[in-house]
């Protein structure tokens, strides 16, 4: 079986490969035709993809799949419209491939410049949730990249059902339908094809739990797009405005848990701490946020906290649970920070500017903030149309991660016949 799942891997990969080659030279025009031909396919299959999500849902119940994973599987005929309304959304983004910037002469006569190109082949593994198939697949085509997805298998009918309505419309509006793939086997093999095909797939996008990021990073021989987790803090410093620090400090705890946008950590300078504590603590009773405190918030807060140990400074929740820490500064507060996050997205809450600069400065996280909730670190509240994923390292995507992400900027020279002298 391995030889074939080989085999069959090498294929998909070669398909992509061809298929790049056609969509780096497609025009805007192109493009957008290929996302509403594919729009009309979607409309015409909804029935047999909602077919195919039942049997998908019937084996989670069946394979006692817990409600939250099950949940994020489920297409309603609702979920559905949204599926295409975001791809109506990608439709009307801005092209950014073949953008030139910074054309200027050197003293030799050439000119230079940078122009923006796709990257090529995407591979996306991806947990669960069959909407990212759509989401994915139309990014890439509207950067003029292949992909190749690879979902959970328990949503294996639904992301195949998905994948043969995008395909029709690829091959109705004129472009090869190998630009978007998915494996059709739920064999863990083929996940370990795909990322050390360095020949075939240019970068590989994981989005799901810790443990399958950190599997796909450990094993990969191809650049990998990520954050491992979403450990984010808000740091209410001493010279705070507490009309400020309250709300803030409610919403990125519990606009929404399960994201990783959301704050687990809440920092407050020993300054304010008796002033501040005891009103955040009311609010958060009221939502039932379990708090796990230092010892210095259990003085404050008596009984209404638990112990914080040294797993809790690490610890992401993305539930109602919230660790709070005292804090003698500035100073400590950053190195906290940097020691415990997971340099995804930090909050100060201040009105002196002079602390603000600093702690953006020196605070090494893809998103830093300044009297703003950790909630707004996502690819549309930055504007950017749509999100692949939110990448925490040091490459060319930090942060939330849209059309540009999947874009590179290569260098071009124009000359009127100069020779190196």
């Amino acid at each position: 079986m391995h030889e074939s799942i080989e085999q069959y891997m090498q294929m998909l990969g070669q398909n992509a490969r061809e298929a790049s080659r056609f969509l780096a030279a497609a025009s805007t025009f192109e493009k957008n035709h290929a996302l509403s031909a594919i729009y009309t396919a979607l409309q015409n299959s909804e029935s047999q993809i909602l077919a195919a999500n039942t049997i998908d849902m019937t084996k989670g119940r069946d394979n006692n799949l817990d409600s939250a994973l099950l949940d994020r599987l489920e297409l309603t005929p609702t979920r559905f419209q949204g599926m295409l309304d975001g791809l109506k959304d990608v439709m009307n983004l801005v092209d950014p491939i073949g953008e030139i910037t910074d054309l200027a002469y050197r003293p030799s006569g050439i000119q230079l410049g940078k122009m923006r190109v796709p990257l090529g082949v995407v591979g996306m593994i991806y947990e669960s949730r069959p909407n990212v198939t759509l989401e994915a697949a139309s990014l890439a085509i509207k950067s003029g990249n292949a992909i190749i997805l690879r979902g959970g298998s328990e949503a294996l009918e639904s992301n195949k059902a998905l994948a043969a309505a995008i395909q029709h419309g690829l091959e109705a509006a004129g472009m090869p339908e190998n630009a978007v793939q998915v494996i059709n086997t739920s064999d863990r093999a083929a996940v370990g094809q795909l990322i050390n095909m360095s020949k075939y797939v240019d970068v590989i996008i994981p989005r799901g739990g810790k443990g399958l990021i950190e599997r796909i990073t450990n094993e990969a021989t191809i650049p990998v797009i990520k954050h491992l987790d979403g450990n984010c803090h808000v740091f209410v410093e001493a010279q705070a405005d507490l009309q400020k620090a309250l709300p803030i400090a409610l919403n990125a705890k519990t606009h929404r848990y399960g994201v990783c946008n959301a704050m687990e950590t809440l920092l407050v300078d020993v300054k304010v701490a008796d002033e501040f504590l005891p009103l955040v603590a009311e609010l958060y009773a009221e939502k039932q946020v379990e708090l796990r405190g230092c010892l210095d918030v259990q003085r404050i807060l008596g009984s209404s906290v638990t112990a914080a140990t040294e797993e809790d400074w690490y610890e992401e929740y993305l539930g109602p649970i919230l660790a709070v820490k005292i804090v003698s500064g500035l100073e400590e507060a950053i190195l906290h920070i940097n020691k415990y996050g997971s340099h995804h997205t930090d909050s100060i809450i201040t009105e002196n500017f002079t602390t603000a600069r600093k702690f953006l400065t020196r605070v090494d996280s893809s998103s830093v903030m300044v009297n703003a909730s950790t909630r707004f670190a996502d690819g549309f509240e930055y504007g950017l149309g749509a999100e692949i994923g939110i990448s925490t390292d040091k490459i060319h995507a930090r942060g939330p991660v849209g059309l540009e992400g999947l874009t590179s900027q290569k260098w071009i020279v124009l000359g009127d016949g100069q020779i190196r002298q």
